[in-house]
């Protein structure tokens, strides 16, 4: 027998807390540290590779260049990449790409190229549910927007996320990007963020209409100055007692340079962020982790795809 919604909506939390798996979902909230006697995980990383993995064709391609949070599966043996390209010379719109690899370093661009035209598409997060593959992305003015696909290629557009407060109020108006969403016991959990200042959880049944878990940004920039200008989560994994959240910074402007920070928590309610953050430095942003049988990788997606390994102490 299904729940009803408000059953369904209550039990959010507590579905969030039994979700283990390598992308579960959580609320996050900013807080002194708590738990600063245990050692941390992800907090040191090395290039694999001297250079990018994978980067914008250039030229006349449709995908002369290449932005924001691309999204990686590992689905028997194959690596799929899912990522936005453009070429402001042709369109001003953001389209999807994919690309595969057999050991996710030398990658083969789709030739169905771009996989979905229809419209602005950028900022992905795919995540594999019953026979189809669910994506949330950003849409044009950072407007979160859902689509699905059977195989990966071919995608369907199922319209911007309707987001409501805790009350059932439609949010205000404005951006609402850099979606992540998962789904765990019966309910689905979207984390995303406003004008990246500040990180909300929501919940949904069905994904027809999310609702605030509560009305208060999740996770805010700063204190310290290395994300103060702007933060948005791009993923959260579970490892060992804790869940750790990979989002990008901004020091604020005139800076343009984005960075991948690390969170974690324990209860996903109270959060630390790492005291070597920023735990990659360089313009490289929008991380995601993989686990391959070689261990862990961690995906950098923009402005071009790099790809770090945990650095082993000497």
């Amino acid at each position: 027998m299904r729940r009803p919604y408000l059953s369904q909506l209550a039990l959010g939390i507590s579905a969030i807390l039994l979700f283990v798996t390598q992308v579960p979902a959580q609320q996050v909230l900013t807080r002194k540290a708590t738990v600063a006697e245990a050692p941390w995980e992800f907090e040191v990383w090395t290039p694999l590779t001297p250079g990018p993995v994978f980067q914008g064709a250039g030229g006349d391609a449709w995908d002369a260049k290449i932005r924001e949070r691309g999204w990686i599966l590992l689905e028997n043996g194959r690596y799929r990449l899912w990522y936005t390209g453009y070429n402001d010379a042709k369109s001003s719109s953001k389209f999807l790409g994919l690309a595969t690899s057999p050991d996710g370093l030398h990658w083969t661009r789709d030739p169905a190229n771009p996989v979905y035209h229809e419209r602005w598409t950028e900022d992905v997060c795919v995540v594999p549910h019953n026979d189809l593959y669910i994506m949330f992305a950003e849409g044009k003015g950072d407007i979160a927007h859902q689509l699905s696909s059977p195989d990966g290629v071919k995608w369907t557009d199922e319209g911007d996320l309707d987001i409501r407060l805790k009350n059932g109020t439609p949010i205000t108006p404005g951006p609402r990007g850099t979606p992540f969403g998962f789904y765990a016991n019966d309910l689905w959990n979207l984390i995303y963020e406003r004008y990246d200042r500040g990180v909300w959880l929501a919940c949904s049944p069905d994904r027809k209409v999310w609702t605030n878990v509560q009305d208060e940004p999740l996770l805010v920039p700063g204190p310290e100055k290395y994300d103060a200008g702007a933060i948005a989560i791009n993923q959260v994994v579970k490892r060992g007692s804790f869940y750790y959240a990979f989002y990008h910074a901004n020091v604020g402007p005139p800076s343009k340079i984005w960075t991948t920070c690390l969170a974690r928590s324990k209860d996903l309610l109270h959060w630390e962020k790492s005291p070597r953050n920023p735990i990659i430095p360089e313009h490289c942003s929008s991380a995601v982790l993989v686990t391959t049988p070689d261990g862990d990788r961690l995906y950098t997606m923009h402005p071009e795809v790099r790809v770090f390994v945990p650095k082993k102490a000497k």
